[in-house]
């Protein structure tokens, strides 16, 4: 028997979220990792009551999170985006866009690029076409350039082409269109997503962060 403290090394990993391992051009870039361990107290008041609501915040995640929002820092975002957990990842990307920091949009994209860790992609996608600036539309660009050409790794291509034609609906551009063909060889074949859906969704997603972002600042001018 195996004992908590003999927990094998890719056991860690897949509970971390580092199901597939790839190789990838961006393997050179430096990502946001602290090495810091995050204690239970931490884990308990920042990342466990809020996960999951990263991906989907519905009314009474709102009130949760507008309780905690002015207590957020970028200390705790940098310690959230540090890790190695793609619960703490999501986490640290959902307070950095309620807190409006867009000093973390590098880190944010490096990590998207990387891909290191499942199920927090989606919710990168999400920081990015909040904070709508040139270079968090370039991260997720570079994202579909690559990984649109990757057949073989299905991770969170629909959440980035989805947030690219939110941000083309709210800015007016077309910046999907140097991806449509990519896009339609990528799922090759496979029935048409219903994008207007998955915008509308998104939308209110990003309502509710800029709700709470509102809150925050009004709380913290009080």
């Amino acid at each position: 028997m195996t004992s908590s403290n003999q927990i094998p090394n890719d056991a860690i990993l897949h509970s971390a979220g580092m199901i597939v391992r790839h190789g990838n051009p961006f393997e050179n870039l430096e990502s946001l990792v602290t090495g810091e361990w995050l204690d239970k107290e931490f884990l308990k008041k920042w990342v466990i009551p809020f996960y999951f609501s990263a991906w989907n915040i519905q009314p009474d995640d709102e009130l949760k999170l507008n309780k905690v929002a002015p207590e957020i820092t970028n200390e705790i975002i940098r310690l959230c985006l540090g890790d190695k957990n793609w619960r703490t990842l999501q986490t640290g990307a959902l307070f950095s866009a309620i807190s409006n920091c867009t000093e973390f949009i590098d880190v944010i994209g490096v990590h998207l690029l990387k891909s290191e860790v499942c199920y927090a992609g989606k919710v990168y996608c999400w920081a990015l076409a909040y904070f709508n600036t040139s270079a968090s539309i370039r991260y997720l660009n570079d994202y579909l350039k690559y990984y649109l050409t990757r057949k073989d790794l299905f991770f969170d291509q629909f959440d980035a082409i989805a947030a690219i034609q939110y941000l083309d609906k709210i800015n007016g551009t077309n910046e999907y269109s140097r991806h449509s063909e990519n896009w339609e060889a990528f799922r090759n074949g496979q029935a048409e997503v219903d994008f207007a859906n998955e915008i509308l969704f998104l939308e209110k997603q990003i309502a509710a962060i800029h709700r709470i972002s509102t809150f925050r600042s009004k709380q913290s001018d009080a």
